[in-house]
């Protein structure tokens, strides 16, 4: 960290050079003559509303903003909880400030009809159903992907096979725009790491969800927004990226939007291309032998995605909305992997040599189609349909040689060669209807869903011989995976008192399974998997407004967590000739019980203390193979519980008028426990915490900089791999051109290589240590331009398609 003190006194410098010139000055207070702290203000140009510049308020309610030119303005401030100020026919003369005096927010509604406020959003937002992570305008977000910046999220933890836990839980559901994805493993990791940055507008964590939302996923939601030009008239915005680390990535993003009273139309095209690397390095001991691993991998991949949609405003009451997305993705990834081996006794002595180095092709295709209607009679009373329908195909041809050398490295051995096809074709059809009417006091939610999910899954290995595939039918198979499920729910909210807010809610959910292993060799059949199951999911919510920048909530809510639809295909996938993962067609559902108590002051400031006891935890766990004593697998299995504990803080600081600073912690404390007997047990305890900060400095000459890090305390993924501490600095610099419309930012990111990993594993008589390293030190610039009418927004909309089949994958 002493590189990083030079910086700040760099920057701290800089800071103290900005002149003092024209400024501009007041007091926000409440109608008790309270001061309000942390209030948003932004200044406009009275002539065309162009924004000028945005500023808060101080812990005495005062504000000040300076550098301005003689003119005309007008300004707004707002504050959560009470309505818009605006101060019109603001006057400035060159070289004489102005104190506006005491600006008091009122206490009832009032609407603003001819102008749009739009300030800067602070990094985290704590809202009463979920965590908002910020991303668009960040500069430290340049060049990096959605996997990157989940790393960064708050309460959010990446592990080194990129599985995400929020709160130290598992289980948590990925979706973008509201829909989730149907994508798990490296299938879903691939997508991440090709989803840039730029075009994310922000995450919304999603912990405790109602009875509205999907009763899947353990730890809650994760809905990753994208951008949109969502705005009156024609507008739209180009955005291209270049980052280079060891290797280079890039791409390219374009927006439009055109509105009038009748019809709203939208689009959004991207391409890019990428090329990262990834390193791994194990030493295991089993039966009585080490074995020493290097894995080299290198994915390349190039996509192009397309997203169209048209809302008619059919009348003030009707809206009729279509949308159609698109998104192809091809990548090749070459795997060197080398394994030595030898006995534990005399580790040094090497018995063989294993080469075997995967090439693989993969491609995917997305195609999501949506129709929906909604009724809004302007009175509280909302109906919302959505019909959709996806479909996804996932190719993917992966040749793997096995060669054993001796200990030279002059001879082979023995010599094993294959190839995978692995196709997969899921299709997913969902209905949905949503009604809610104010009644009671309240607002009263009725809802239905009904889903059904059809994956495909074709399983082909082939060994090649004098350069002849002969299909090897023990290793092949077909499995045909169909799900439904029927959905139903019941949710009330209304206050209590004058500080009491009471939300509860019920959902019930019917789950038909049916899973068809087909296989080539009679002596493999199985039985199919044949599930039906009806389970209730009660939640509840309590606020309580103790002062007015005083609140607590306290939350419960059950969930489910259905095994994803590739673990359940009981086959070996190969990773070498001594190394394979193999699902696990028995796994039962996870249920946990999640408690969650919050407090806020002020509207920023946030702690969240939450307890959740899972019972049949789905985990993935390493074990040796039980013929051969020299290959280990990876396999999923049902812990007995997991019982978690933890505890979040955030809290956005103005150090000085150009200095911001958010702080974010996250602290776990989980109990893993289940005995597969036979001395197969897991019994681990493991406390584990990250610490997040970001600042931001406001520089001369309208430049901006920011600083941000993480460091995050040792932990365990899965079952039983315990990680160590790792971290990461991250620097970057924007400045805006062109009357705000040309944005220029440049950003360096993991500066001392620290996001890596290393940890252990010892369960079952396998120990198995190592660690890995990406990609993750580089440098990026970004040039975004918009353009046309940057305004009136319009309306936003999801779909119905978003809560399903995101445990599909064809990481096969």
């Amino acid at each position: 960290m002493k590189h990083l003190f030079p910086l700040l006194a760099i920057l701290l410098f800089a800071n103290s050079l900005l002149s003092q010139s024209v400024s501009l000055k007041g007091v926000l207070q409440n109608t008790d003559n309270e001061s309000v702290i942390f209030a948003n203000i932004a200044l406009y140009n009275a002539n065309d509303s162009s924004l000028i510049k945005v500023e808060t308020s101080d812990e005495a309610g005062v504000f000040r903003i300076k550098d301005l030119q003689a003119g005309v303005y007008y300004l707004t401030a707002s504050y959560v909880g009470f309505a818009d100020i605006r101060k019109e026919n603001i006057q400035l003369t060159a070289d004489e400030s102005l104190d506006l005096g005491v600006l008091t927010f009122a206490t009832s509604a009032v609407e603003l009809n001819e102008v749009s406020v739009t300030a800067q959003r602070a990094m985290v937002e704590i809202k009463p159903d979920r965590t908002v992570f910020n991303v668009q305008g960040t500069v430290n977000s340049v060049g990096s992907d959605a996997i990157s910046l989940l790393r960064k999220a708050p309460s959010v933890t990446v592990d080194n096979n990129d599985n995400i836990s929020v709160l130290g839980r598992a289980g948590v559901l990925l979706y973008v725009d509201g829909k989730r994805l149907p994508l798990t493993g490296q299938e879903l990791s691939n997508y991440l790491q090709s989803l840039p940055a730029e075009q994310i507008d922000r995450i919304d964590i999603i912990t405790n969800p109602g009875a509205k939302y999907e009763a899947e996923g353990n730890a809650g939601i994760i809905d990753i927004r994208l951008k949109k030009d969502e705005n009156l008239g024609a507008n739209g915005s180009l955005t291209a990226t270049g980052s280079q680390g060891r290797f280079a990535k890039a791409n390219t993003n374009v927006s439009g939007n055109y509105r009038n009273k009748r019809v709203n139309i939208f689009a959004n095209a991207g391409v890019g291309y990428g090329k990262i690397f990834h390193n791994m390095d194990f030493q295991s001991q089993q039966n009585g032998l080490s074995l020493t691993e290097k894995v080299r991998s290198i994915n390349t991949w190039d996509y192009g995605n397309l997203r169209l949609g048209t809302d008619f405003f059919l009348n003030k009451k009707h809206t009729l909305g279509f949308l159609v997305e698109g998104r192809l993705f091809g990548g090749n990834r070459n795997d060197f992997n080398r394994i030595t081996l030898a006995q534990l006794d005399a580790p040094t002595s090497i018995d063989s040599i294993l080469i075997a180095d995967n090439n693989a092709d993969d491609s995917r295709t997305q195609n999501t189609w949506n129709l929906n209607y909604r009724f809004d009679n302007g009175k509280g009373r909302t109906i919302n349909i959505d019909l959709d329908y996806g479909r996804y195909k996932n190719d993917s041809d992966r040749f793997q040689p096995n060669q054993y050398f001796n200990s030279a490295e002059t001879q082979i051995l023995t010599e094993v060669i294959n190839t995978f096809e692995t196709p997969t074709n899921i299709e997913i059809s969902t209905f949905k209807i949503d009604f809610e009417e104010k009644m009671l006091g309240g607002v009263l939610g009725i809802g239905s869903k009904l889903s059904r999910v059809v994956s495909d899954n074709t399983f082909l290995v082939f060994d090649v011989i004098d350069g002849v595939s002969d299909r090897n039918d023990r290793s092949s198979n077909l499995f045909k995976y169909e799900e439904n499920v029927y959905a139903g729910y019941i949710n009330f909210a209304r206050p209590l008192a004058k500080n009491w807010n009471l939300s509860a809610g019920l959902r019930t959910e019917q789950t038909d399974v049916f899973g068809d292993l087909q296989v080539f060799l009679s002596e493999l059949r199985q039985p199919p998997v044949d599930l039906n199951y009806l389970n209730w999911f009660p939640s509840a919510g309590l606020t309580w407004q103790v002062a007015p920048q005083h609140s607590l909530a306290l939350n419960y809510g059950r969930r489910i967590n259905r095994p994803d639809y590739n673990i359940l295909n009981p086959f070996n996938d190969k990773l070498s000739e001594i190394s394979y993962q193999k699902g696990n067609p028995f796994l039962n559902p996870e249920i946990v019980n999640n408690i969650e108590l919050g407090y806020t002051l002020a509207y920023r400031y946030n702690l969240k203390l939450g307890y959740s006891k899972t019972l049949n935890q789905i985990t993935r766990l390493i074990a040796p193979d039980e013929i051969d004593p020299r290959a280990n697998f990876i396999t999923w299995e049902n812990l007995a519980n997991q019982t978690t504990i933890s505890f979040n803080i955030s809290a956005p600081v103005q150090i000085s008028e150009k200095w911001n600073a958010y702080f974010n912690a996250t602290a776990s404390h989980l109990d893993n426990q289940a005995n597969y007997g036979e001395g197969a047990i897991v019994d681990v305890q493991v406390f584990t915490y990250m610490i997040f900060q970001q600042h931001t400095f406001n520089l001369p000459s309208k430049f901006q900089a920011e600083v941000s890090g993480y460091f995050a305390g040792p932990g365990v993924w899965g079952g039983v791999f315990e990680y160590e501490s790792n971290w990461s600095l991250d620097v970057g610099l924007q400045r805006r051109f062109l009357k705000e419309q040309l944005n220029v930012r440049l950003s360096a990111s993991d500066l001392f290589y620290q996001t890596g990993w290393d940890g252990i594993s010892s369960f079952n008589g396998l120990i198995s240590e190592g660690g890995g390293r990406w990609d993750s030190r580089r440098v990026s610039l970004s040039l975004s331009h918009n353009f046309g009418n940057q305004k009136v927004k319009s309306r936003k909309r999801k779909t119905g398609i978003e809560d399903e089949a995101g445990r599909v994958s064809s990481e096969n």
